[in-house]
């Protein structure tokens, strides 16, 4: 798992889906092409130029008519999963192209015209192809179902969902489909029809590619589970509203409706106004928003950056807020490494006023409601952000409850927000413990060495009584895992900072 977890780092999660479907469409080429599938393989690879053509041309468009700065990734996503799910089109079939082309347009347009606060509701593919049904009375019939692509969704699938951390998600929808489908069935053949679901139909390739879609996903993890099964409930080939039977892409649009509802609502335009150096390699970057932000301390934006020559990282990126909401304005702190991201480097390039837009609130790295709970944070390096944004929340509100803060760096240099946190030590109590692994220690509350069982044991002895939040590097948060574990620390004990598309 480790070397999959170094790998999945280094990739963002609208790249992995990318490669994905771009590797799914190959093996049905393949697949066609020895007569492993019953299509032609002219016609997938003719399917799948259209589709993609249609949706970069149709988001062209829209995005200049709307002045938005989109994601080049996930047009080309929406694109492959059209291509993915409808059958492959002869090109002599005036009627297909047509449908195709519906269908790809209003996938695209959809994320525009049904958006509130530029941010948009549906999924897009689902939207296209529900709309062609409802207006063309033609339907997406494939969905890459069959044993033969089965193994590959399956394996890809499981990367990506290990990528962004939802097997809370996949397995609400897995339990709510499989039980519904059980309550429907005939009770004297259960067996088949969980088979013909599992074997021949979208499952699978729902639930790991578009049930999964950040911008149309839940802000919090209960509200996941919601979602889920909600989708899984609908999925179910038996349910139905009246005359209307749901298909996979209808119980998903239905389950995007309860998202709009339960979800922050829109995109934010953030206009830079400050650039400051905190830590070596570490700036602050302060923002305005274009209308009040609502937020819980310690949650995470994603952030879009419209810039020439994008590097395979894209023009997305998701960043904890660390600023309180508390604060008029929003704050973001950005470690520099060499060498860098373009993204990276059209932030660094950014002047006051410049701005940047941002969207898809959202995280479960927050405060426990009950204050009596006694709380230890550990960070390394830049993982500094969340808790930068809750100590600032704790001492704005005179929240005093017990909280020990342990931080390592490399060296006192790189340490950040040390202001922050000295007034959070006047004004509420919190403790801090400084930790430095490369230099002799510089200051008085300073130790040498890393944070192990040992530090924690002796600056927090009651450690079995907290609940522990870890933020920085993967590895690292991994390790103080295994070290907690190791300590007798619940794993219920145990928050750890993640968020979608983290590389």
């Amino acid at each position: 798992m480790h070397f999959i977890d170094d790998f999945l780092n280094k990739i963002t999660m609208y790249r992995l889906v990318l490669w994905y479907l771009i590797v799914l469409l190959a093996l049905a080429t393949l697949g066609s092409l020895f007569g492993l599938l019953p299509f032609n393989p002219a016609n997938l690879v003719f399917s799948a130029l259209l589709a993609l053509t249609v949706c970069w041309s149709t988001n062209v468009l829209f995005a200049r008519v709307f002045a938005a700065e989109p994601n080049v990734e996930s047009v080309y996503i929406t694109g492959l999963i059209l291509a993915l799910i409808i059958t492959p089109i002869d090109p002599t079939n005036i009627a297909g192209i047509g449908f195709l082309i519906f269908a790809s347009v209003w996938a695209m347009a959809s994320k525009y015209i049904f958006a509130i606060g530029r941010k948009h509701i549906f999924n897009p593919a689902a939207f296209g192809v529900a709309l062609s049904a409802l207006v063309l009375s033609k339907s997406a019939t494939w969905w890459v179902s069959g044993t033969v692509l089965l193994p590959f969704i399956i394996i890809g699938g499981l990367l990506i969902v290990r990528k962004i951390r939802r097997e809370d998600l996949v397995a609400s929808f897995s339990l709510g489909a499989i039980a519904t489908i059980l309550a429907t069935a005939p009770t004297s053949n259960l067996t088949t029809p969980i088979l013909q679901t599992l074997l021949h139909s979208s499952f699978f390739f729902l639930a790991f590619v578009m049930l999964t879609e950040p911008l149309t996903m839940p802000p919090s993890r209960w509200l996941r589970v919601a979602y889920g099964g909600l989708v899984g409930l609908l999925f179910a080939p038996n349910v139905h509203l009246g005359p209307l039977y749901f298909s996979p892409e209808l119980a998903l649009l239905f389950g995007n409706v309860f998202v709009y509802f339960v979800s922050p609502k829109g995109r934010f335009i953030l206009t830079l106004t400050q650039r400051m150096k905190i830590a070596d390699g570490t700036y602050e970057f302060i923002f305005t928003p274009d209308r009040p932000l609502h937020f819980k301390p310690g949650q995470y934006l994603e952030w879009t950056l419209g810039h020439r020559f994008n590097d395979d990282r894209g023009n997305r990126r998701f960043f904890t807020i660390a600023s309180s909401p508390t604060e008029k304005v929003v704050r973001l702190g950005v470690k520099f490494y060499a060498p860098e991201s373009s993204f990276k480097r059209a932030l660094w390039s950014m002047r006051a006023n410049d701005t940047v837009s941002a969207s898809h609130i959202a995280g479960d790295f927050v405060l426990p409601k009950d204050k009596k709970k006694k709380l230890v944070f550990i960070a390394g390096g830049i993982g500094i952000t969340p808790f930068r944004s809750i100590v600032q929340y704790l001492t704005d509100t005179k929240d005093t409850r017990p909280v020990t803060l342990l931080y390592s760096n490399n060296k006192a240099s790189e340490v950040a927000y040390r202001n922050v946190f000295d007034r959070a030590a006047q004004e509420i109590g919190l403790k801090t413990v400084y930790t430095l692994t490369d230099e002799p220690v510089p200051l008085l509350g300073m130790y040498n060495g890393f944070i192990d069982d040992a530090l924690i044991a002796r600056e927090v002895p009651d450690y079995t009584e907290r609940i522990f939040y870890l933020s920085g590097p993967h590895g690292m948060v991994t390790a103080f895992e295994k070290i907690l574990h190791d300590m007798g620390v619940s794993r219920f004990n145990i928050k750890t900072d993640y968020f979608p598309g983290f590389a």
